[in-house]
C-alpha cells in the first residue's frame, strides 16, 4: 500500500472517530431531554422538521410520547410541547425562560436582527404595542377605520352579482388598506395593481417560511453566501424592505413631530430620541423590519376570513342564525360595531369556533430556551428549540366538550352569553398569558364589555393580534348583515373535519356566491 493510500485511510478514520465522538458527547449532554424519535447521525429527524406536516406528525407523535418530546434538527434538539396544561406551564410559570428566539438564518439575515424575532425584539414589541394605541388601535377611531373599510368590502362584493367569485383577493384588500393605513397612511382602490403586488408579495413571503428551499438554507446557512442562492431567498423579503422603505423615506420628508399620523411617524419621532446612542435598536432597518412583519400578518386574518365565509356556506342554517342576530341588535341601522358585540353573543361565539376549526397556524415561530431549566421532569439546557404546538391545545379534550366537531357552545355559557376559553389561541400561544391573567383576576361582577376589554399582554404576544380579532368581528359581521353566502351550483355541503382538512385549498381556490339580503326594514 502506498503512502498516499495509507495517508487516505488515515484521513478517513480520524474523520470517522471524530464523528462519532461528535455525536456521542452530543447524545450524553442531552440524554436528560425528553423522549422522542430515534435521531439519524447528523441528519436527526428530518421527517418531522417539515412544518407542512407538522400536524399530523406531532399528533401522531404526542400520542406515542406524551405531551412534551423531542425531534432533531441535524444535531440540535427540538422540543415541541403539547396540550393546553403543558403550553401553559412553559408560556405562563416560566414564562421568561422560554421568551427566547433561535436564529433562523433566513429571518436573521435579511433583518440583521432587527426584529420581533431577533435579540432585540424587547423594546420593538414594547414601542409596536404602545405605537399601535396612540393611532388609535383600542380606540374609537380605529373602530371608524375598520367601519369604513367594511363599506368599501361590501361595495367590492356587490359588484360581483351574486355570481360565483373568489373572494380572496377582494379580502385581503380590504385587511391590507386597514393595516397599510395604520402603518404608513395609504389606502388603495381594491383594484390598483400597486395593492395586489404588495398581496402577491406578502403570501409568498409568508410561503417561504415552510419551503423545502429555506428549510434546507436555514439547515446550512452556509449556502446563503453564495449570490443566487441569497438572491432567491430573499427576493421576497427584499421587495417588502423597498416597498416600505419608499414610505419611510417619504414620512421622512413630511414629519410633523406635534401630529404623528401613522407608525412610521411614531417610530421615525423615537429614532431622533435614541440617535445619541452608539447602537440604538430604533433605526431605519428595525423600522423596516417592523413594517413588513406586520405587514405580513394581515395575510392571516384575510385567510382567516376567506375559511369563515366559505364555512358558513357549507354550514346553512348557522349563518341564518348569525344573520338573524345581527338584524335584530342594529335593525339594519348601522354597520355592527364594537359596542353592539356584548349583544351578538352567538355570532361572536360562532366567529371563534370557526377560527378554533380553521386552526391556521398549528405552530407558532420557534422559541428558545434562555437559560437551562427543568420542566416536566426533564432537563432541558439553554437554547434549546421550543415549539408550541397550537393544533394539541386547540383540540384538547380536557378543554373543549366536543374538540373534533364545530360547536359554538363552545363560547356560550349556560346563560347564552359569551365566554372567554384559556385554550383559544388561533393566532399565538402567549394568548394563554392574557386570557388565563384576566381569568384568575377578574372581579365576579365583571360583564359585557368590561369582560372582554381586560387585556393583559403575554411575553411574546402578536403586537397586531387585537386588531386583527377586531377585524375578524367587524369584517364578518358587515359581510353577513348584507350578503347571504351560497356555494356555487352544483356543490355539496360538507362537514367541519372536511373543512379543517382540505383547508389550505379552501383559502386559495374555493369560490362563492354573495347574494344580497333583502334587509328587515328600518
Amino acid at each position: 500500500m502506498g503512502f498516499s493510500a495509507i495517508l487516505t485511510l488515515l484521513v478517513s478514520v480520524l474523520l470517522t472517530l471524530h464523528f462519532v465522538l461528535t455525536w456521542w458527547r452530543q447524545q450524553r449532554r442531552y440524554r436528560s431531554l425528553p423522549p422522542g424519535p430515534t435521531p439519524l447521525p447528523f441528519l436527526g429527524t428530518p421527517k418531522y422538521m417539515d412544518r407542512r406536516t407538522s400536524d399530523k406528525n406531532y399528533t401522531l407523535l404526542s400520542q406515542r410520547y406524551g405531551s412534551i418530546f423531542t425531534i432533531w434538527k441535524l444535531t440540535e434538539p427540538v422540543v415541541v410541547l403539547c396540550g393546553y396544561e403543558t403550553v401553559k406551564d412553559a408560556l405562563l410559570k416560566h414564562a421568561e425562560e422560554f421568551s427566547g428566539r433561535p436564529i433562523i438564518p433566513t429571518l436573521y439575515i435579511p433583518t440583521k436582527g432587527y426584529a420581533f424575532t431577533g435579540p432585540r425584539w424587547r423594546p420593538l414589541r414594547r414601542f409596536a404595542i404602545s405605537s399601535l394605541r396612540n393611532v388609535g388601535m383600542g380606540k374609537k377611531t380605529m373602530e371608524f377605520r375598520l367601519l369604513k373599510e367594511a363599506t368599501y368590502l361590501t361595495q367590492a362584493v356587490a359588484e360581483m352579482e351574486g355570481e360565483p367569485f373568489n373572494p380572496l383577493l377582494i379580502l385581503a384588500s380590504a385587511v391590507g388598506n386597514i393595516s397599510s393605513s395604520v402603518l404608513f397612511g395609504e389606502h388603495f382602490d381594491y383594484k390598483d395593481p400597486k395593492l395586489h403586488e404588495l398581496i402577491s408579495h406578502t403570501s409568498r413571503y409568508l410561503k417561504n417560511f415552510s419551503s423545502p428551499f429555506h428549510a434546507v438554507c436555514n439547515a446550512f446557512p452556509f449556502l446563503l453566501k453564495l449570490p443566487t442562492v441569497s438572491k432567491i431567498a430573499f427576493k421576497e423579503s427584499s421587495y417588502l424592505q423597498n416597498f416600505v422603505l419608499d414610505y419611510i423615506e417619504e414620512h421622512k420628508r413630511t414629519l410633523k413631530p406635534e401630529g404623528p399620523q401613522d407608525l412610521i411617524d411614531c417610530f421615525l419621532l423615537k429614532m431622533k430620541e435614541v440617535e445619541h446612542e452608539e447602537d440604538p435598536d430604533f433605526c431605519d432597518k428595525s423600522l423596516q423590519a417592523m413594517l413588513v412583519s406586520l405587514l405580513a400578518g394581515s395575510e392571516t386574518t384575510a385567510k382567516t376570513l376567506k375559511f369563515c365565509l366559505v364555512f358558513l356556506a357549507h354550514y346553512y342554517d348557522v349563518q341564518a342564525k348569525v344573520q338573524q342576530e345581527i338584524d335584530e341588535v342594529t335593525q339594519s341601522l348601522h354597520l355592527p360595531g364594537i359596542e353592539d358585540r356584548p349583544q351578538l353573543p352567538y355570532t361572536n361565539a360562532v366567529f371563534h369556533e370557526m377560527q378554533r376549526v380553521l386552526d391556521l397556524v398549528s405552530t407558532t415561530l420557534f422559541h428558545a430556551l434562555t437559560k437551562d431549566i427543568q420542566f416536566c421532569g426533564y432537563t432541558i439546557p439553554k437554547g434549546t428549540i421550543v415549539i408550541p404546538f397550537l393544533t394539541s391545545v386547540l383540540n384538547d379534550p380536557s378543554q373543549w366538550e366536543m374538540p373534533d366537531q364545530f360547536n359554538p357552545g363552545h363560547f356560550l355559557d349556560a346563560e347564552g352569553q359569551f365566554r372567554n376559553r384559556v385554550a383559544f389561541m388561533p393566532f399565538s400561544a402567549e394568548k394563554i398569558l392574557k386570557l388565563h391573567l384576566y381569568c384568575c383576576s377578574k372581579p365576579a361582577t365583571t360583564k359585557g364589555k368590561d369582560k372582554e376589554r381586560r387585556i393583559v399582554h403575554g411575553k411574546r404576544v402578536c403586537p397586531g393580534e387585537s386588531l386583527a380579532q377586531m377585524e375578524l368581528f367587524l369584517l364578518l359581521s358587515a359581510l353577513l348583515q348584507k350578503f347571504t353566502f351560497k356555494l356555487p351550483p352544483g356543490s355539496e355541503r360538507q362537514d367541519s373535519k372536511w373543512l379543517n382538512a382540505n383547508k389550505h385549498d379552501i383559502i386559495y381556490n374555493a369560490q362563492l356566491c354573495a347574494v344580497p339580503r333583502a334587509l328587515p326594514s328600518k
